[in-house]
């Protein structure tokens, strides 16, 4: 064998070894589809997501409408979800987007669009990213998912009176 067939053996096989080791290097997130993960508007919505939130990189995910930042993951997002029903959870405007926020895993929180069809969901570590810097960053692309509803002031008539609401969103 020649030298120059070895040389060329020999950068092949080195080129191998390094596309695997920065494979295995980004790691594949597990989450499960939304029911809906399927909806042409989630694709709008993927294909518009953020390389990175902050100094958190976007990493592959193994399911259909989903996508994650950082390593170990500190931002989840997960599109075709129904929409969520009228709630006394927090809600939040941020970027034109509305937001039921769940504090219920803290510092860990899951906010879930609301007035948005259908419903997209983002799972946010607040010890690593500020959940609101998190909203902004996705702004842009929940926006494609067509809005149905807003969040609404807290009511604070009596719940019993004609005419008042039991809660901060209404559709």
């Amino acid at each position: 064998m020649d030298e120059v067939v070895k040389l060329k053996i020999l950068t092949s096989v080195a080129a191998l070894c390094a596309l695997l080791l920065l494979s295995s290097c980004a790691p594949t997130v597990h989450l499960e589809p939304a029911a809906n993960a399927n909806d042409p508007l989630c694709a709008e919505v993927t294909v518009r997501l953020p390389d990175s939130i902050g100094d958190q990189a976007r990493v592959w995910t193994d399911a259909q409408a989903t996508a994650a930042w950082g390593t170990p993951s500190s931002v989840l997002l997960t599109c075709g979800l129904e929409p969520p029903a009228p709630t006394t959870l927090q809600c939040v405007s941020l970027g034109g987007v509305d937001w039921i926020v769940d504090e219920e895993e803290t510092p860990n929180l899951r906010l879930t669009t609301y007035g948005r069809e259908p419903a997209a969901q983002v799972y946010v570590d607040t010890t690593t990213l500020s959940a609101d810097a998190v909203l902004e960053s996705l702004a842009g692309a929940i926006q494609q998912l067509p809005k149905t509803g807003e969040c609404t002031a807290p009511v604070t008539e009596d719940p019993d009176a004609p005419g008042t609401g039991t809660g901060d969103t209404t559709p």
